[in-house]
């Protein structure tokens, strides 16, 4: 039984923070577009961003803030617009929307950090931005989490948000969460936007490595098509408001602080995939038995990741052939006798040898779950073991249906 439990709340949950969401004019459905989230504290501040060599103004603005200064008070997103590859004006653009928020909220620029999401190669509209921040910092409140999450979503069906809270010694500490994130999704760090929000009191060098060790748990290990996003930003701030003791390096409540963590993280890394572009439901990966956990998750997140596993299951066709043939290309080593392969309840590979099963139930259970609950009983469960070792991974990704060819098409037209 967890340690944790959930509760209402998102990023608001923790103590000492507000959030805002509004439309400002920046996408042109006229849709939530503008997010604020703020400490009223100043905050320890850790992050983990894309790889990608073509990146965002505000990826790059974030990590050398964060290098020069590992804490801040607010994130301000945009959505609508991507502000990546759009040259000097862009950073321009990422300078003068954390100044205009910092004065706004009468802190120093530096204690701001800054998203977008959108379009790539189109700069922020710099004029309804300026023009909202103040209806935004005026709207912020405490159980404002909602709106914030729905002001960052793009392609979304739906918002994403989750809050824990524990004991740590005898004080309650909670962390939320909110998301965004549909397509383009296979991230090299995180994924495309997350938030999070904590009232522990906690080191920047163990709350950076704690955010590390849970993004290789969680959003790592998340694919909807492949392509890893220029704007990959996953955010958290602690800003020590539960007053519980100073944590600076592991131990029993350091552990428990990071299971929380990893929790809310995987929580958010698998509503994005089941709200992939076009997505039916959600498909989860467990493998096992191999060297170690490493390479386990390489395992998985390929053949969460295939496309010819993703349109079978869109398909309801229990092709296990296609999760073997992606498990033996993964690039980790196994022998072929030890693969075992199982789908839900129907075992259909063992010691590298064929069973016989009934396929018409086995399409009936990916029917059952394209069908199910959101996030609940519409997950179909692909078990794999590739030996005898001890390392386990998970990994999270969807079906590949037609509406993702169609959402993808007519993305800018």
């Amino acid at each position: 039984m967890a340690d944790w439990q959930e509760i209402p709340g998102g990023v608001t949950a923790p103590k000492g923070y507000r959030a805002a969401g509004l439309a400002a004019g920046l996408k042109p459905s006229g849709l939530p577009d503008l997010a604020l989230i703020f400490s009223e504290v100043e905050a320890i501040a850790a992050g983990v961003f894309t790889t990608a060599q073509v990146r965002a103004a505000c990826v790059d603005y974030c990590r050398q803030r964060l290098q020069d200064k590992a804490s801040a008070r607010a994130i301000l997103c945009n959505a609508g617009q991507a502000n990546a590859a759009t040259g000097i004006q862009g950073w321009e653009d990422a300078l003068e929307s954390a100044a205009v928020l910092a004065q706004a909220l009468n802190i120093a620029p530096e204690s701001v950090l800054v998203a977008s999401t959108g379009v790539i190669g189109q700069r922020i509209k710099m004029d309804a931005l300026k023009a909202g921040i103040p209806r935004l910092v005026a709207s912020a409140n405490e159980n404002g989490s909602d709106s914030a999450a729905k002001a960052i979503v793009t392609t979304d069906l739906v918002p994403k948000s989750i809050a824990l809270e524990a004991l740590l010694g005898d004080r309650p500490v909670r962390i939320g969460g909110i998301a965004k994130g549909s397509g383009m999704i296979h991230p090299n760090m995180a994924t495309m936007l997350a938030f999070v929000t904590c009232d522990a009191t906690v080191s920047p060098h163990l709350w950076q490595q704690m955010l590390g060790r849970a993004a290789d748990k969680s959003f790592n290990q998340i694919t909807v098509d492949g392509d890893t996003s220029t704007n990959d930003s996953l955010i958290a701030l602690a800003n020590g408001q539960s007053r519980t003791p100073a944590m600076t390096e592991m131990g029993v409540e350091a552990e428990k602080l990071e299971a929380m963590l990893t929790e809310v993280c995987i929580y958010l890394a698998k509503a994005i995939a089941r709200d992939g572009e076009g997505a039916t439901c959600l498909v989860e990966v467990q493998v096992s038995g191999a060297v170690d956990d490493a390479s386990a998750r390489q395992v998985a997140r390929t053949i969460a990741g295939s496309s010819l596993v993703k349109a079978a299951i869109f398909g309801r066709d229990p092709n296990w052939g296609r999760i073997a043939a992606a498990a033996g290309r993964a690039g980790v080593p196994f022998e072929q006798e030890n693969l075992r392969i199982q789908l839900g309840d129907f075992l259909m590979l063992e010691h590298g040898q064929p069973l016989m099963f009934d396929r018409s139930a086995a399409s009936a259970y990916l029917k059952q779950a394209a069908a199910g609950d959101y996030l609940k009983t519409d997950t179909v469960i692909i078990a794999v073991s590739i030996g005898n070792g001890a390392g386990i991974g998970t990994a999270w990704g969807c079906d590949l249906s037609y509406d993702y060819v169609k959402i993808n098409a007519e993305y800018t037209t």
